[in-house]
């Protein structure tokens, strides 16, 4: 087992761990531990406390410089929407760390590897053991590969009011006249597809598409900012 994840880590994430007990006690459960009490091994859960906290420091951080425009109760809104057991479980599928679990036969045939709680702590061990092993940098690359995407491919748009962020932005040196027009609207009347641009002082500032208008209007929103944002860096 050792030996395909380290293959794993490596192609995928280009880690490589300098201490395999970290990786090793970061994967293992107590119930592990407990069937095998001559073996001097240590369970996951001390790392795991460290690695909550420093993915709570790294995914504040980047989010409060990527929205500078974002009120301190939306920015805790969308660190929840990140940083929980939904997002945690689904990014240890994705790694595949649910493969490497060391599980005791009893809770491996209760189909703990497959618990999101589990998936969860085992994800924020990985990542307290990495920064043991090698420092805020490495994770902060890891997390740049595995969370911060999925902020461009919309997982989180749910917490995120674009068409709010986008009026804050233009008007942060005074007013902006900001207004949405329907460019399209095609299909059957039970599945039509909108498509709107938002613009400013009569300037078109992006595009978006939805299966209502409010969608529509946010995806354009959203497409303006981070055109706004590319011309600004």
């Amino acid at each position: 087992m050792k030996k395909w994840i380290d293959a794993e880590l490596k192609k995928n994430f280009q880690i490589e761990f300098h201490n395999e007990n970290l990786l090793n006690e970061a994967l293992t459960q107590a119930s592990y531990v407990n069937e095998h009490p001559n073996r001097g091994l240590k369970f996951y859960e001390r790392i795991e406390f460290l690695g909550d906290a420093v993915l709570q420091l790294i995914v504040s951080e980047y989010i409060f410089k990527r929205y500078p425009e974002m009120p301190q109760g939306k920015l805790t809104r969308l660190r929840a929407a990140m940083v929980c057991e939904a997002s945690f479980s689904q990014f240890a599928r994705e790694c595949h760390l649910d493969r490497y679990i060391l599980l005791g036969k009893g809770e491996e045939k209760a189909g703990a590897r497959n618990r999101d709680s589990l998936l969860c702590d085992i994800f924020e061990s990985f990542v307290g053991a990495l920064y043991l092993d090698q420092g805020r940098d490495a994770v902060e690359r890891f997390v740049h590969q595995v969370i911060f995407p999925k902020l461009d491919t919309g997982a989180f748009d749910h917490v995120i009011d674009f068409k709010t962020n986008l009026q804050e932005f233009l008007q942060r040196d005074g007013d902006a006249d900001i207004r949405y027009e329907l460019l399209n609207d095609a299909g059957p009347e039970s599945d039509l597809e909108f498509e709107v641009a938002v613009l400013s002082n009569e300037q078109r500032l992006g595009t978006g598409a939805g299966k209502s208008k409010k969608i529509a209007e946010q995806n354009a929103a959203r497409e303006a900012l981070h055109k706004l944002r590319v011309k600004n860096d």
